[in-house]
């Protein structure tokens, strides 16, 4: 890979911006040739960090578009902007780096598929669970057949809660006030735990099951008397005569990449021919089939040479000329937010619903 890739960050709302910037930053072939927000003391830790000039950071997304002529863009809005975000930056022929979930609904996904069009550039949805490889392992031996057809999905993941940590994974401690004033907590932002962190179970899930959708969604949802959004839910999927459950949780009690919880983070999945259990950041899964009932534990593979996240993955592929696939897929990542947008009709609702926008 010859090129050196340009790149910025733009929206600094999620705390992964910090994280994915250090994914540039650390890849030979990429630099950080500028970074916005129209907060300035948002990008501070940022500008120090990776000792960035006054010169590359801006407020106004047009000029840091227009003096720094980017590759591709990564973009860490609040969820319910993520159509209006890529739609301002499409027209400077870039490809799009969407840090999770999708969008705020399918019409607004729909809406940046279609900012996209035509343009011979890639949008990327990044699910940060696609870089854990247990469920990459667990993928290749669902791919191939080890335990059969795939008739469910048990997923229960989140953290203590999204104000709880910062990029890299820097502990905080947020108070009640710090909790009103967040976009994760507000409505209108698509803030809540189901919002956040269902679209990460049921887009792998959907990986996993060879891009079934399900046939109707029931899900429920609670949390904290007085905020505005959900801290935990639990979705179920139908799948013919099968179901799947998806569990989402603000306040597990303690945060899965420090110390696995109980009930683990990650997923189970069970096949006509075995089962399989992929726990977050866990260096072996759990496998099961009928040859072998009792089980057995089998190490994760390494990732492929510089596909060991997202930004080192997307580069990796497009200048090879391939295509984008799994998770970071809008195809299939459609598909996942269809199951959340049903999720959220259903919990507003009581009562079962069907995907929306097919």
């Amino acid at each position: 890979m010859s090129k050196t890739w340009k790149i910025v960050g733009i929206e600094f709302s999620h705390m992964h911006m910090g994280d994915l910037l250090r994914c540039v930053d650390e890849h030979p072939n990429a630099e950080i040739v500028g970074i916005c927000d129209p907060h300035p003391e948002r990008m501070e830790d940022a500008k120090r960090t990776f000792d960035l000039a006054e010169t590359q950071v801006f407020t106004d997304y047009q000029t840091c578009m227009e003096q720094t002529k980017p590759d591709m863009v990564i973009l860490c809005p609040p969820t319910a902007e993520h159509a209006d975000w890529v739609e301002r930056i499409a027209p400077y022929d870039v490809h799009i780096f969407v840090e999770k979930p999708f969008a705020g609904s399918v019409a607004d996904a729909d809406r940046m598929v279609a900012a996209m069009a035509g343009s011979g550039k890639e949008l990327i949805i990044n699910w940060p669970l696609r870089w854990v490889e247990s469920h990459v392992t667990a993928h290749r031996l669902i791919s191939e057949g080890l335990i059969g057809a795939i008739t469910e999905v048990h997923y229960y993941d989140g953290n203590r809660g999204p104000l709880y940590h910062g990029a890299d994974k820097v502990e905080l401690e947020p108070t009640a006030e710090t909790k009103r004033e967040s976009w994760w907590y507000k409505k209108d932002s698509s803030g809540g735990s189901l919002c956040d962190y269902l679209g990460y179970g049921v887009t792998l899930g959907t990986w996993f099951n060879g891009g079934q959708q399900p046939d109707e969604i029931t899900s429920v949802v609670g949390g904290t008397t007085g905020l505005e959004v959900d801290e935990h839910s639990i979705t179920v999927a139908r799948y013919g005569e099968h179901l799947s459950k998806f569990e989402t949780r603000w306040g597990t009690f303690s945060d899965p990449w420090v110390h696995q919880p109980q009930p683990k983070c990650g997923f189970v999945i069970r096949g006509t021919e075995g089962t399989i259990s992929s726990y977050d950041y866990e260096q072996t899964i759990r496998v099961q089939t009928r040859e072998k009932p009792e089980g057995y534990d089998q190490p994760v593979d390494p990732f492929p040479e510089g596909e060991g996240n997202g930004i080192e993955y997307c580069l990796k592929k497009i200048a090879a000329g391939e295509a984008i696939d799994g998770p970071l897929s809008p195809v299939l990542a459609r598909i996942g937010q269809q199951i959340v947008d049903a999720a959220i009709l259903s919990s507003e609702t009581g009562r079962t619903q069907t995907l929306l926008g097919d």
